[in-house]
């Protein structure tokens, strides 16, 4: 079955760089970034993943544990990430799983379930449904689905943003408006009085329309 926002996150246990891992187990309290790649030694994806390398501190200042994927075995990863944090000027500090038997991939729906083989003879190309991004909460739900294109590198600055958004979210009624960026007004949502609103929000608010009320973002 496809997921959707909110689905459990599936579970897998499998071999990264650094050392077997149950992935709910590492999760554990944290938020967590799941990132796929097709293959090793290509082009794109040594960018992103030099620069997740380069902007790790972002992720662990949000609680967020970041992971990448890639269908190849760990003796390539390893000599890859060479490559990575030359091109990233950063250790790769992040773990990077070796999906060999694709095992994670058809998991998260990035192949048909019925998918044969193994990444042994695979190529970017035949892989190139493996270009995703999941962001799982501490309780293990999905709250962000991502996919691209080969071509397309991410802009992961933007997850951290989205990032900032759901943990926000989750401890307060509210929602963030388009291209909302740390700091400014949110928008309280519609479930939420106006009766409630001044319990709340004492100070008051900014009504753009009926339903689309501003307000400074909480603490």
């Amino acid at each position: 079955m496809a997921l959707r926002i909110n689905d459990q996150a599936p579970n897998f246990q499998v071999d990264t760089t650094q050392g077997r891992i149950d992935f709910h187990e590492w999760i554990g309290d944290s938020w967590a970034v799941l990132f796929s790649h097709p293959k090793d030694f290509t082009p794109v994806c040594t960018t992103e993943l030099g620069y997740m390398a380069s902007i790790q501190s972002e992720f662990d200042k949000r609680n967020t544990k970041i992971i990448g994927l890639s269908i190849d075995p760990l003796d390539d990863h390893k000599q890859w990430l060479k490559d990575v944090e030359e091109v990233g000027k950063a250790q790769v500090q992040y773990p990077v799983i070796a999906d060999t038997d694709l095992k994670v991939a058809k998991l998260y729906n990035m192949f048909p379930a019925d998918e044969a083989g193994s990444a042994e003879g695979r190529t970017a190309l035949t892989n190139a449904t493996v270009r995703s991004v999941f962001v799982i909460g501490p309780d293990k739900n999905i709250k962000l689905m991502m996919t691209y294109p080969m071509t397309t590198g991410r802009n992961f600055n933007e997850i951290l943003r989205a990032i900032d958004s759901m943990q926000l979210t989750a401890k307060h009624k509210v929602a963030t408006p388009v291209n909302w960026q740390q700091g400014e007004d949110v928008i309280i949502v519609p479930a939420v009085s106006n009766e409630e609103a001044g319990k709340i929000y004492p100070d008051g608010w900014e009504t753009v329309k009926p339903y689309l009320r501003k307000v400074k973002q909480p603490k």
